[in-house]
C-alpha cells in the first residue's frame, strides 16, 4: 500500500555549511639574481675600463722623444763615392784666403763662413782630386753674385788647400790648374765651389766634369 505523499518543507532539509574562502596563489615575484655573478662581471668591466683609460693616457701622454735618423755622410750617397783627405778647414775671413778678382769681391763683401775641404775618388782606374768650398753670405743675392763670379775664366777663387799648401804629396795635382773641371751651386745663402783634377796628368774631360758635378752635394757634410 502506497502511503500518503509527502513534500519536505523548509525547515525539513539540513542546512548546508560555509565554504571557508580559499587562498589565492602566490604572486610569483622577480627571479632571485646572482649576486656573486653580478659583481664577478662588474668587476671585469671596471677592470676593462681601467686598462682602456690607463692604454689611452700612456699613448696620448708619450714623452719619449723620437730617435734621430742618421743621415750617411753625402760622399756616400751619389754617382762616386769619395774619400776626405783633408779639412775640413773653417774660417771666416774669406778676403785673405782667396786671389784674384775673387778677393776683391771679399773685401767688399765679407762672408760669414768659410770651409775647405779635399776629396780623392776613382773611376775606371783614374784618380781624381776634387776641392769643395763652402762659402756663407750675408744674403742670397752675394751668394749669386759669388757663383756669377768664379764661373768665369781669370776671376780667380777661394784658395783651395792645394794651392795655400795645407796638402802636399807627390804628384798632387792642381786642382786651380788650366785643366781642373768647375762646379757651382747656390742653396739660400751658402755658395759651393768645386774645382776636380786627375792625379797621374790623366785626360778625360767628360769624366772629370761629371765628378766635379757629382761633388757639389759634398757641400751638406760642411754645413754646421
Amino acid at each position: 500500500m502506497v502511503g500518503a505523499h509527502f513534500t519536505p518543507g523548509p525547515s525539513d532539509t539540513a542546512p548546508l555549511g560555509a565554504v571557508p574562502p580559499q587562498p589565492r596563489p602566490p604572486v610569483p615575484g622577480p627571479p632571485a639574481r646572482d649576486t656573486r655573478s653580478l659583481l664577478l662581471r662588474g668587476a671585469g668591466l671596471v677592470a676593462i675600463a681601467v686598462v682602456s683609460g690607463l692604454l689611452w693616457f700612456l699613448i696620448r701622454h708619450d714623452s719619449t722623444p723620437d730617435e734621430p735618423v742618421a743621415q750617411p755622410p753625402a760622399q756616400n750617397t751619389g754617382k762616386y763615392q769619395f774619400t776626405l783627405v783633408a779639412g775640413p778647414a773653417k774660417s771666416n775671413e774669406c778676403a785673405t784666403k782667396s786671389y784674384g778678382k775673387t778677393h776683391d769681391f771679399f773685401q767688399d763683401n765679407e762672408c760669414q763662413s768659410l770651409v775647405r775641404a779635399l776629396y780623392t775618388t776613382e773611376s775606371g782606374g783614374a784618380k781624381a782630386l776634387v776641392s769643395v768650398v763652402l762659402v756663407g753670405m750675408p744674403d742670397s743675392t752675394k751668394a749669386k753674385a759669388l757663383k756669377t763670379l768664379t764661373e768665369q775664366d781669370g776671376t780667380g777663387n777661394v784658395t783651395d788647400l792645394v794651392k795655400d799648401k795645407t796638402f802636399t804629396g807627390d804628384d798632387v795635382p792642381s786642382v786651380s790648374g788650366s785643366d781642373a773641371a768647375y762646379a757651382s751651386s747656390v742653396d739660400g745663402t751658402n755658395t759651393t765651389i768645386v774645382l776636380a783634377d786627375f792625379y797621374a796628368k790623366h785626360k778625360d774631360k767628360k769624366l772629370i766634369e761629371a765628378i766635379a758635378d757629382d761633388a757639389v752635394r759634398l757641400s751638406a757634410d760642411l754645413k754646421g
